[in-house]
């Protein structure tokens, strides 16, 4: 149901915004913290990563599909699938250190984390003793 207004006779003038003046030195700017740099725990350990967070993502992909690869070119193993999802997941674990409200990116996060769980119990329904090399190749604590 929608109510109509009769008249208009209680509303007051709009002031008009007043334009803000432009910031010319940042000198007095005192409240801003210096961004701690934070170097998480590396779960895909014995693959060489590269230390710079700002690293090539690609070079670090490729690094990990020839680690984990059963031949040359494969990144549809199981094994492959669930390296790269566990570098994905320290790459956002590590912006969510830095970012702690960046809630779209945590929930991201818990998506890549549920996606490695199901590929993990399907290689651990397929074949036992891959998974448990992988794991213990990853650095997870199952």
């Amino acid at each position: 149901m929608v109510k109509t207004v009769k008249s208009v006779k209680s509303v007051k003038s709009v002031k008009p915004v007043k334009p803000v003046k432009s910031v010319k030195s940042v000198k007095s700017v005192k409240s801003v913290k210096p961004v701690k740099s934070v170097k998480p725990a590396k779960s895909v350990k014995s693959v060489e990563l590269e230390e710079d967070p700002k690293s090539n993502l690609e070079d670090d992909k490729q690094k990990v599909i020839e680690k984990f690869g059963q031949k040359k070119g494969d990144t549809g193993s199981p094994e492959v699938q669930a390296a790269l999802l566990s570098l994905k997941i320290d790459k956002l674990a590590e912006h969510l250190e830095i970012n702690k409200k960046d809630n779209h990116s945590r929930r991201g996060l818990l998506k890549v984390i549920a996606k490695r769980r199901r590929i993990l119990n399907y290689l651990q329904k397929l074949d036992e003793k891959r998974y448990k090399k992988l794991i213990k190749e990853i650095g997870l604590k199952k």
